[in-house]
């Protein structure tokens, strides 16, 4: 076994063109990007210093460090064979080859020396374990390769989702987290700033698809987020394709946000191409690690950058390694067959090479240059994770070489070869702290924990521009929104929503297929917000709450006494009660008089107490319904008009009679005594009675509260009305008996209306009926016309209330209030005439009817002015009626 030390470079790091050889017990294979791709037909292109050099020397200081430490790997010297991938794929698969050529079984039995001899071929060195490699997508090739020979595998950098497939990628391990972390930070973040409307972008390729495939499987899966576009930028974009990409960005402006995948090229000129359409500060960048904190993709670009959210795998600056990079040298590093290439662009430089003609623009180099000194430096990202990878095989080699050697020094039978299958066992249960005091480790399918720090560019409000610490994520998310600033040193989180919340008291129509957006629609009417989606009506009795969250009851309302609709009626009725009251006390006063027994008394008091009736209903149509109240509504409404109508028709029924049958006989009519007059006055009455208690029979009365009538489209409006159960019908119908005998009585008025005037009632209960008429017939078209207003109640009320007022009022002072004011103002008028008897009228009437007939013969007009007899004859049917009246009196 070869013992530890410094090794001269001639002895020790043989060299292989694209390739470094590093000696050792145990030899690790080392993937790197130490040259860019190169143009067509080229493999190589430039050199890249730092995901190049600086990673691939990452690897040898590691091997330094562990090959000088004692208690790992003791007397066991780490090795290595480092390729150059050129950042093509393709091109590392065929440099990959070199790791598995011990393992492929040649026949070499058909070959001889020219002695005869069979030639003497060197074993080819066992490489157990490969460091690398760098993009997702050479990892992947080389996955394919390796597992096939059973050669572990760990990479420093590769993050697509797809290499956490055990199945396919079984010896793949990696002491970065996949890109699925990054994305579930990411889709953190999203959430963590209110935002559910996204667009991703990604460069065509591994890194960037499969990092936004991961991102929108996630969430998809977490819900709540929808993404707007998903844009690929092509691998070779086309003039103006950045233009396009913004363009179709601005087809969904309300996503604001930006979910970027892409590598720094690509996110530059999406940045340059923002500025370029004037959308400085519209766009919200979301950056996977691609971006990280890295300046070069926002140089000069940094006001379209401003507030952009980046995130990078946690890590640290690796001290040791800064102090051993920067004492790198030509004279120091010659194990490194890429450091004088690196040399000449890193100082800017030439060296002079035996047979190559020197540059004449650039300097010739002295080789006393030295890093940091002379030239910028600054620690690539990735250094750590190379240190850890290395670490891991080592860790993972010492576990297995105590347990297989069982403290024997160097590498055992056991181990030589190492079996790789077992070895990848020992990688995947080795737990060490790494080189930045973070725990290394790795699940069952080779990934390494989720541990990011997330940074946010800020350019105002600051005193030192740049991406600052803004929170972490390890397996969740810790973010600290008072440390983010966004465009102009806003402190409120922009939005990037494709539907703001909706209102209170408002629905969410779904766009569908986009579960993110909707429109916002009002529960209009007497609807209230039942669910986020639906809106459903209010039970009849409520309506909806002012935010339409909810339901309240309607207030119920009854007519007041202090309304405006009841003053006017409650007035009326008044005055009419106590005009009545003032008649039925005059004429109880006066009961003997003439004037009073002439009005026929016993009929004059039923009218008189059907008008009292007739005020008095206004009250219980004001009053506060209950049963009660509702009960006397019903017996009431119609039964004083019925009887001041029955006492009416009768009189002027009698009239009728009376002078009608003094025109044919002097024998008196029938049924014209007081007694037969009441009787016939409560047959009538009686009608009316028996309608009532049948109807109280079939529906008893009782209250209810009507929330039809007052319900207004706008519900604040709306109010329940507590009322007697009556419907217009019912009330018109406890009214109809009542027209009915107004109407008759009117018949009989007309036909009355030629008798003499002296002592006749006809006249003025003709003109009572014909005024009562008129009020009613204008009533009609007020009370149902206005079924459809919003105070129907109020006003149907008021204008019955009212006409009954009228109506009584008409009767009154048309029958009664003449008497009254000659009882009381003329009593000498208020005297008995000289007393005739009925023979001696009856004996005038025969004379009168053969003068007449004479008349007729002669062809003598009983109009004529000369015919003496007219006067006479009138006289006599008058006094006929006079006496009649007298002596039913």
């Amino acid at each position: 076994m070869s013992s530890r030390g410094n090794f001269s470079f001639q002895s020790k790091y043989k060299t292989q063109p694209h390739s470094i050889k590093i000696e050792g017990d145990i030899t690790l294979g080392g993937l790197f990007p130490v040259h860019s791709r190169g143009p067509a037909g080229v493999p190589c292109g430039e050199i890249k210093k730092e995901k190049g050099i600086h990673r691939m020397e990452a690897m040898m200081y590691a091997l330094d460090q562990i090959n000088s430490d004692p208690d790992l790997l003791p007397n066991i010297t780490l090795g290595a064979r480092i390729l150059d991938t050129c950042s093509r794929d393709t091109y590392a698969l065929e440099q990959s080859l070199t790791f598995v050529q011990a393992l492929i079984q040649k026949d070499n039995s058909d070959v001889r020396c020219s002695n005869g001899e069979p030639p003497i071929i060197p074993k080819p060195e066992r490489v157990v374990g490969v460091i690398g490699a760098s993009a997702s997508s050479v990892s992947i090739m080389v996955a394919n390769v390796l597992r096939l020979f059973a050669i572990p595998q760990i990479s420093y950098a590769s993050t697509a989702p797809e290499l956490s497939d055990n199945n396919r990628y079984d010896f793949f391990s990696r002491v970065v987290p996949p890109d699925s972390f990054q994305a579930q930070a990411m889709v953190d973040i999203v959430k963590a700033m209110g935002w559910n409307y996204v667009s991703t972008l990604a460069s065509e390729g591994n890194y960037g698809e499969s990092g936004v495939d991961a991102f929108v499987q996630i969430s998809r899966e977490a819900g709540g987020l929808c993404i707007a576009q998903s844009i690929k930028i092509p691998r070779e974009p086309r003039p103006g394709e950045f233009e396009k990409i913004i363009k179709r960005l601005m087809e969904t402006s309300n996503a604001r946000g930006v979910i970027i995948f892409a590598n720094e090229d690509d996110i530059k000129r999406v940045l340059e191409a923002a500025k370029k359409a004037n959308l400085t500060g519209h766009f919200l960048f979301v950056g996977s690690d691609s971006w990280g904190a890295k300046n070069s993709p926002i140089l000069n670009l940094e006001d379209v950058a401003e507030g952009a959210v980046t995130i990078l795998p946690k890590r640290a600056s690796i001290d040791g390694f800064d102090q051993y990079f920067t004492t790198r040298s030509l004279e120091n590093n010659r194990r490194n067959i890429w450091f004088a290439e690196f040399w000449e662009d890193d100082f800017k430089c030439k060296l002079t090479r035996p047979g190559i003609r020197g540059n004449s623009g650039l300097r010739k180099c002295t080789g006393e240059e030295r890093i940091s000194r002379d030239s910028a430096y600054e620690q690539e990202g990735k250094v750590q994770f190379v240190i850890d990878a290395v670490y891991a095989m080592a860790h993972a080699l010492h576990s297995m070489h105590n347990d297989l050697c069982l403290g024997s020094m160097g590498v055992c039978d056991k181990m030589d070869p190492v079996d790789g299958r077992m070895l990848l066992s020992y990688i995947r249960a080795i737990n060490f702290n790494g080189s930045a005091g973070t725990g290394v480790m790795f699940n069952e399918n080779g990934d390494a924990p989720g541990r990011y720090d997330i940074f946010q560019y800020q350019l105002s409000n600051t005193t030192n521009p740049g991406y600052k610490v803004i929170g972490q994520w390890t397996n969740h998310l810790r973010l600290n929104a008072e440390d983010m600033q966004w465009s102009g040193g806003d402190k409120l989180v922009p939005d990037s929503v494709c539907s703001f919340p909706c209102e209170s008291g408002e629905r969410k129509r779904m766009v569908k297929g986009v579960p993110c957006c909707w429109h916002c629609e009002l529960c209009d009417g007497y609807q209230y917000l039942l669910d986020e989606f639906n809106c459903d009506m209010c039970p009849f009795d409520m309506r909806p709450t002012p935010n339409r969250t909810g339901c309240r009851p309607t207030p119920i309302i009854k007519l007041e006494w202090s309304s405006p609709w009841a003053i006017i009626p409650v007035f009326l009725a008044v005055m009419g009660i106590l005009a009545t009251s003032g008649v039925i006390i005059t004429f109880i006063r006066f009961n003997d008089t003439p004037i009073v027994r002439a009005s026929g008394r016993e009929l004059s008091y039923v009218l008189l107490t059907g008008i009292f009736l007739i005020y008095l209903i206004t009250f219980l149509m004001i009053a506060e319904p209950s049963t009660v109240v509702c009960a006397f509504r019903r017996l009431f409404l119609g039964l004083g008009m019925c009887i001041s109508y029955s006492a009416m028709l009768t009189k002027t029924n009698r009239i009728y009679r009376i002078f009608e049958q003094g025109k044919k006989s002097v024998t008196p009519p029938k049924f014209i005594s007081p007694t037969s007059q009441l009787i016939i006055t409560f047959i009538f009455i009686s009608v009316q009675l028996l309608g009532v208690f049948i109807w109280f029979g079939v529906i008893p009365p009782h209250t209810t509260v009507d929330f039809d009538e007052l319900r207004p489209p706008n519900p604040e409006y709306a109010r329940g009305i507590l009322k007697c159960d009556m419907s217009d019908l019912s009330l018109i119908g406890c009214l109809s008996y009542s027209m009915v005998l107004m109407v008759t009585c009117t018949v009989y008025a007309i036909k009355s209306r030629g008798v003499p005037e002296t002592f006749n009632e006809a006249k003025p209960i003709g003109f009572t009926m014909y005024t009562t008429c008129i009020i009613w017939l204008a009533f009609v078209p007020i009370f149902f016309g206005t079924s459809q207003s919003t105070e129907k109640m109020f006003i149907q009320t008021t204008t019955l209330t009212v006409s009954m007022s009228l109506s009584a009022t008409v009767s009154l002072g048309m029958l009664y209030i003449p008497k009254v004011y000659v009882i009381i103002f003329h009593p000498e008028q208020n005297v008995q005439k000289r007393k005739r008897s009925f023979k001696a009228v009856v004996q005038a009437a025969t004379v009168s009817t053969h003068l007449s007939q004479k008349d007729k013969k002669e062809g003598k007009s009983d109009h004529a002015p000369s015919c003496p007899q007219a006067k006479p004859r009138a006289l006599i049917i008058k006094n006929i009626y006079f006496c009649t009246l007298k002596d039913i009196s």
